[in-house]
């Protein structure tokens, strides 16, 4: 069973394609969340002190009943169904790239949109935080800043190693 999996990896030598197809089906996974739950959105977006909770006026949509109230000092987050659904198909777009980026990582233009990929994502997350202040540092932002970072930086690294230039 091994040996079948290992035959649908991508083809190529090193960990980087392995990792941008890992990525990809991650990706893949959170659109699903994102159409099906505002909560992770919600922890990811959040401009309050406390962003291991989603913030209280997000409760109508992952509660049944009435909203709740914010509480003294808290910021409303701006997660809606509507932009959870956008942030999903985004998600899925660049998922679907970068699996494609994985299998044909000696092809530039290919490399060169997976890069653009973490690029836009960086460029995204840290708009929110340093700009639109629509989120806080803290363990929901950590994960994609840091993949979209190190990705960016792994794959800015081994341009030479897969597309020979």
């Amino acid at each position: 069973m091994g040996l079948e999996l290992a035959s649908h990896l991508p083809p190529f030598e090193g960990l980087l394609p392995k990792w941008l197809l890992l990525v990809s089906v991650i990706s893949l996974a959170n659109s699903i969340q994102a159409y099906t739950t505002l909560h992770y959105a919600a922890r990811v977006y959040n401009p309050n002190p406390d962003n291991t909770k989603i913030p209280s006026n997000l409760t109508l949509y992952t509660s049944p009943g009435k909203p709740t109230p914010l509480q003294p000092g808290e910021l409303p987050s701006q997660v809606t169904p509507l932009s959870s659904r956008k942030w999903g198909t985004w998600t899925a777009l660049t998922g679907i790239l970068r699996f494609y980026v994985a299998y044909h990582i000696n092809e530039k233009a290919m490399f060169e949109l997976g890069m653009w990929t973490y690029a836009v994502a960086w460029a995204h997350y840290m708009s929110e935080w340093w700009v639109f202040r629509t989120t806080r540092w803290g363990t929901p932002l950590a994960g994609p800043v840091v993949i979209s970072t190190g990705s960016l930086v792994w794959m800015f690294l081994q341009r030479e190693y897969y597309l020979g230039q």
